[in-house]
């Protein structure tokens, strides 16, 4: 099943494979070879994963494919796995063509990293065990299976997680299912390969009507045991486990997961788990070739400005005016989805964490509907329509992030701006037209 740099459509130890109608994904730079049978090729998959391998589920979504890039260019040999029910393969293949560019020209010389894709379902136990096996480290010398098994696979990143608000509220066993039963099955195939180095992307969704506070957001105030800290003003603060207010199941499941996570932790201090509080990415690869792509159209703001922008809607509706902010339509935080890359990285490499650690990944800096809109009119040059609708359930006024543990414990920062966002955005759309273009 998987798509590689360098063995593409090699077949899995299972022999199963993915992509394309006929069960195989091509890719711009390999074939599948006529001169080795299944078991070379096997043989072959074995003997390249002699490297330290990141293991990224969701690989191929927006965050995803920005965090796999990322990881590449940083020399990490990556493995997607990626269902590909709200991404397309077309964005492994760009992937491959971004990394190999990058090292024909960039980092000329070095040794270009591996780069991976199974088209799997993480929840799909029997074919993840495939998969982990393929990249398990054989026993040495006096060594006995109860001494438990080891992997080349040193970090996984989980951005496998069903992430709508609204879907959420209509249809909440489904998030549950996958968000919360997903992750429990997963977290226990990897135990059992000796895996227990996880990155969790988590959501902001978590602090709930805290949001509404009206200051940025500190991980203590939601915290999954009691915790004792000093607020900017010196003082005392105790909050006990728990969350307050959450307003939907998406942000339910989320707080679960973390908490499922943080007990976890307390009951193998092997594991290192670390879960990054998204507040809200936008923006895309400054190059222009990789961007926000799904299947399903996202509800989130800038993919709906866009979308008015390129003509597919008529009209973006602001969903209230009469928040507690500085124009009434509601704040977020937004943050260049490559500093939100470069945060999982930070992540992987940091100890700080050992055992469950939570950081906020967001800017410290709120902007309002209006705000964006302003933003993307000014680096278009075109008019976005506007319509004001009522509040949409499940949505909070403000949420910004408090985002110093990261910066001290991890040692990262954002570093673009809301005009970056949308400069970068802007260029991947001209780059896809032009492209459409092309081809008609």
């Amino acid at each position: 099943m998987p798509c590689s740099t360098t063995s593409s459509g090699a077949s899995t130890p299972g022999g199963f494979s993915s992509g394309s109608d006929s069960g195989f994904v091509d890719t711009p730079f390999t074939e599948r070879s006529i001169l080795f049978d299944d078991h070379d090729i096997h043989v072959a998959v074995q003997q390249s994963t002699s490297d330290q391998h990141i293991l990224v589920v969701g690989g191929c979504g927006f965050i995803g494919s920005h965090t796999a890039w990322e990881l590449a260019k940083a020399g990490y040999n990556v493995i997607i796995i990626d269902n590909l029910s709200n991404a397309f393969n077309s964005v492994f293949h760009r992937l491959e063509a971004m990394v190999a560019h990058h090292y024909d020209t960039v980092k000329v010389g070095s040794r270009r990293p591996s780069l991976k894709l199974y088209e799997a379902d993480f929840r799909d136990t029997q074919t993840l065990t495939t998969i982990l096996e393929a990249y398990e480290v054989p026993l040495g010398f006096g060594e006995y299976p109860e001494n438990r098994r080891r992997s080349n696979i040193s970090g996984v990143i989980h951005f496998a997680a069903f992430k709508a608000v609204s879907e959420s509220i209509k249809h909440p066993l489904k998030y549950y299912a996958n968000n919360v039963g997903g992750l429990i099955d997963f977290c226990s195939l990897l135990g059992d390969f000796g895996i227990k180095n996880f990155v969790f992307s988590s959501s902001a969704t978590v602090y709930g009507t805290v949001a509404d506070i009206g200051i940025p957001l500190r991980e203590e105030y939601c915290s999954q045991t009691k915790t004792v800290f000093h607020d900017d003003d010196g003082l005392k603060k105790v909050v006990e486990s728990g969350s307050t207010g959450l307003t939907n199941p998406y942000g339910r499941t989320k707080w679960m997961c973390e908490a499922i996570l943080n007990d976890l932790a307390h009951a193998d201090p092997e594991w290192t788990i670390t879960a990054l509080r998204y507040f809200n990415p936008i923006g895309c690869d400054e190059s222009g070739l990789l961007g926000e792509d799904p299947r399903a159209a996202a509800t989130n703001l800038m993919p709906v400005v866009l979308r008015v922008i390129t003509g597919e809607s008529p009209v973006l509706n602001i969903y209230g005016d009469d928040y507690d902010t500085h124009d009434g339509t509601a704040v977020r935080d937004y943050i260049h989805v490559t500093d939100l890359a470069l945060g999982h990285l930070a992540a992987l490499k940091s100890r700080a964490a050992q055992g469950f650690r939570v950081y906020n990944l967001g800017t410290g800096q709120g902007y309002s509907v209006l705000d964006v809109v302003a933003a993307m009119e000014q680096v278009s040059q075109r008019k976005i329509p506007t319509k004001l609708v009522g509040r949409r359930e499940g949505d909070v006024g403000m949420c910004v992030a408090k985002a110093g543990r990261a910066r001290e414990e991890l040692g990262w920062r954002t570093e673009k701006s809301l005009e970056m966002c949308c400069r970068d955005i802007w260029r991947f759309l001209e780059r896809a037209a032009t492209e459409s273009n092309a081809v008609l």
